[in-house]
């Protein structure tokens, strides 16, 4: 266990790394605030010169006092981890990196993919750094709004902002290095879609199920199902999680139940608790 949470460990470093680099390589030195914390740390540092890695981890500091009652303290030290690391990242290979290139189309394609692939590492290794997806869960706690929902108005936010301070243009070269990133972080993710639904077939779905909604706060829904080869009558679990909740239910139902037959689907549109609102406008 140790040496696997060593592995994830370095993997967040990794991850926070790459993508670093992703902003200090083409986003931060070109204005392309791409959303999020990072989005609006590129606009700081073009306003008064504060180094962005050091902005960064002190937006998210506030976020860390708000989360760590709603979020768990366990949660909120692993994110810590996962913003500190990028955070210094950022600030030590601005010192060694040069910019690539000045030209914004180049850089807000090359900087989103960039950002995107380690964000992604950092996912896959059962972390965070924090920032847009922290305020989002907090937005969440606290208002009707879905993840996905808050998510989305933190960086059309912060790429408003961006337009004002810098120019249309460069918000709009904003807003595509931002598709980049999550299109990237997505593939990676192993899918596109909105969600994912995940059938789970195991001998032991109600301590599965238990799990999953202490630890994912997801609901799941229980489906009777007969093996046909065998004849045995097998409880299947549904259950509907956000994209980056995907690596963290794969490990959870691994931990309960290495033999358990799970089979994850894109779900392009999800209405009801913890999603869209399904009102009909």
């Amino acid at each position: 266990m140790k040496g696997k949470n060593l592995v994830h460990f370095l993997g967040i470093a990794l991850g926070g790394a790459v993508a670093a680099s992703g902003l200090v390589l083409f986003l931060i030195p070109n204005k392309i605030a791409a959303g999020g914390v990072s989005g609006l740390a590129t606009v700081i540092y073009h306003l008064v010169g504060l180094p962005a890695g050091m902005t960064m981890l002190a937006l998210n500091i506030p976020l860390f006092l708000l989360g760590a009652k709603e979020m768990g303290m366990v949660f909120i030290l692993k994110t810590f981890y996962g913003a500190l690391v990028y955070s210094a990242a950022i600030d030590l290979l601005s010192l060694v990196l040069k910019p690539i290139t000045a030209d914004p189309l180049l850089a807000s394609i090359y900087g989103g993919l960039l950002v995107g692939a380690g964000l992604a590492i950092v996912i896959r290794s059962g972390g965070s750094t924090g920032g847009t997806d922290l305020a989002a869960r907090l937005l969440h706690r606290y208002t009707s709004l879905s993840i996905g929902q808050s998510l989305m108005l933190i960086d059309t936010f912060v790429i408003v902002i961006a337009g004002i301070v810098f120019n249309l243009e460069l918000a709009l070269y904003g807003l595509l290095s931002l598709f980049v990133t999550t299109k990237i972080l997505d593939g990676i993710q192993e899918g596109f879609g909105y969600a994912k639904a995940a059938l789970i077939i195991s001998e032991h779905s109600e301590a599965i199920a238990q799990r999953i909604f202490k630890e994912l706060d997801r609901g799941v829904t229980g489906l009777s199902g007969r093996g046909l080869y065998t004849g045995n009558y097998k409880e299947t679990l549904l259950c509907v999680v956000h994209r980056n909740e995907i690596t963290k239910l794969k490990a959870l139902v691994a931990s309960v139940d290495p033999a358990a037959f799970v089979v994850l689907t894109d779900v392009r549109e999800v209405l009801g608790e913890g999603f869209k609102d399904n009102q009909i406008q």
